[in-house]
């Protein structure tokens, strides 16, 4: 996680069109995707309990919904920010949580907490367990602490068959050993907000995993398009992880769903694919992972 950004009003996507079989994107950020027909698409990770959309949250679903961001899955870190997810699944129809807590506070795991956990994941609308991982760049937590919450909850995932969502922070040696070393396991989720390398990419993949980016891939930093094109479509989602990490043209402000579609821009971009291509395909992968009932338009 990035530290809070502020807000920002922009919405709109960039046109990404083909002509003759070569992708153009018209640099205009005011302007939507060319499409054929209504094009869903889904944001697998935001963090809309955060504060930073105390003061305007129904804006902001109702933006994304504007943009034809049809589902959004809430993604606890906590037990009370997993709790405040499942809240905000009941109030709106396309919103979906995820139950779990966060390396950050992974001190908070004890039998009663997980017995919570437990509980909160029988809700309808709990999709996977998660955020749940190794944070080593932060550390807020000791790394024997950490490892005993990841090891309960990836254990309560199977115990459900649950996907589960992965936060994974300089920790790539530890998360793999500790999911490899759980023999005969059949593994269903997501390293979200991706932090790895190809040879990474492929020891996830190999395990069953899905992969997603964040708005870190339209950054002008950003240096590894050969590890988007080695993932196969089928394999990738999207995701904003908002509040943190807004797309180009809003880094530095506050992220929010609806621009989800950047991401999906840039994707399409590097795989030299369509937007409609990239839209339809992850949205699909994202149904399919979470056992949404729902369609692609």
């Amino acid at each position: 996680m990035q530290q809070p950004l502020s807000a920002s009003l922009m919405i709109l996507a960039p046109v990404l069109i083909r002509e003759g079989g070569i992708n153009t994107r018209l640099n205009d950020p005011l302007k939507q995707p060319e499409r054929q027909g209504v094009l869903l698409i889904i944001d697998t990770h935001a963090h809309l309990d955060f504060s930073d959309f105390e003061d305007d949250r129904e804006d902001v679903v109702k933006r994304a919904n504007d943009s034809e961001i049809k589902y959004i899955i809430n993604v606890g870190t906590s037990i009370e920010t997993s709790r405040f997810s499942i809240e905000l699944a009941e109030k709106h129809a396309g919103i979906y949580a995820s139950a779990g807590v966060h390396p950050h506070d992974s001190n908070e795991i004890d039998e009663n907490r997980l017995s919570q956990l437990r509980q909160m994941i029988e809700h309808p609308k709990v999709v996977a367990i998660g955020e749940i991982g190794l944070d080593y760049y932060r550390n807020y937590q000791p790394v024997d602490i950490q490892k005993r919450a990841f090891e309960l909850q990836i254990q309560l995932a199977l115990s459900l068959d649950l996907p589960v969502i992965i936060h994974d922070r300089q920790a790539d040696r530890d998360i793999i050993e500790m999911l490899t070393g759980l023999k005969g396991a059949d593994w269903k989720g997501v390293f979200h907000c991706f932090p790895g390398d190809i040879d990474m990419a492929r020891r996830v993949l190999d395990l069953g995993f899905h992969i997603s980016f964040t708005g870190v891939i339209t950054f002008k930093s950003f240096k590894q398009s050969a590890l988007i094109n080695y993932i196969p479509l089928d394999k990738l989602l999207l995701e904003t992880d908002c509040p943190f990490m807004a797309p180009v043209p809003f880094r530095g402000k506050r992220n929010e769903p609806a621009y989800v579609q950047y991401i999906g821009q840039k994707i399409a971009e590097i795989k030299n694919l369509t937007f409609e291509e990239v839209a339809q395909v992850t949205t699909r992968n994202a149904l399919r992972l979470f056992q949404i009932q729902g369609d692609i338009g």
